[in-house]
């Protein structure tokens, strides 16, 4: 099973799904890209999944680009700006889901609030791709 998540930086959002993705199952092949890459994955993005018990400090955002000739079972947006401008594949796509979230590294405030935003998406991201894998890519494993 070959997994692509997309979203507009590849620096949050996209990577702590695909680090939970990758956690469900050592059996899917899970790859997340941006189509406007960051240089660097959040630092906050990071220390929310450790506390998840998911180390994705090695990660390091990708542009779309590369991907595009590829096929894929899925290709996932998670941000609504990727969903609309989501690019053309050349490869074969069997489907073609958005699971939208907020971005939480637009969030504003105290250092308190704004971390414990970034902990209300990681376990939003979890609950919707951990039903997502149970009730879909599982089955069809």
């Amino acid at each position: 099973m070959k997994i692509l998540i997309l979203c507009t930086g590849n620096s949050c959002r996209s990577q702590m799904a695909h680090g939970f993705l990758q956690s469900f199952d050592k059996r899917m092949t899970v790859f997340s890209a941006g189509t406007i890459p960051a240089e660097n994955v959040n630092k906050k993005a990071v220390l929310v999944m450790i506390e998840a018990g998911i180390d994705i400090s090695r990660h390091r955002p990708e542009s779309v680009e590369r991907y595009l000739n590829e096929q894929w079972d899925y290709v996932i947006t998670v941000c609504d700006d990727a969903n609309e401008t989501c690019p053309v594949f050349a490869g074969r796509v069997k489907h073609r889901l958005h699971i939208g979230f907020e971005d939480p590294s637009k969030t504003h405030g105290s250092e308190e609030f704004i971390m414990s935003e970034f902990r209300r998406i990681r376990n939003e991201i979890h609950e919707k791709f951990n039903a997502l894998y149970l009730n879909k890519i599982k089955p069809a494993l």
